[in-house]
């Protein structure tokens, strides 16, 4: 899974593992979701987006299930899966 930062006021950086379809996202809160079964075109398609956030909230948070990955905030690792995006 190659990262790739993003000009973005939401996000921090951007990875996919194609062959997993495992979208991983690292937010500015210094959260990190992966979102599970997303397809290529959403990982494209957010990295073309004019706005990663309202990219993110539109196609993304959601649609996918989820695992918190690394909460900075509450200072450690989560094992919840989410059915919805992140909130």
């Amino acid at each position: 899974m190659n990262m790739t930062a993003v000009e973005s006021t939401t996000l921090v950086t951007v990875a996919y593992d194609e062959a997993l379809g495992v979208l991983q996202l690292e937010f500015r809160s210094g959260a990190i979701y992966r979102y599970f079964g997303v397809p290529a075109t959403v990982y494209d398609g957010l990295l073309s987006a004019p706005s990663k956030g309202n990219y993110f909230n539109q196609v993304v948070r959601g649609h996918f299930p989820y695992r918190l990955i690394l909460n900075t905030e509450a200072g450690g690792c989560s094992e919840a899966l989410g059915s919805e995006g992140a909130r």
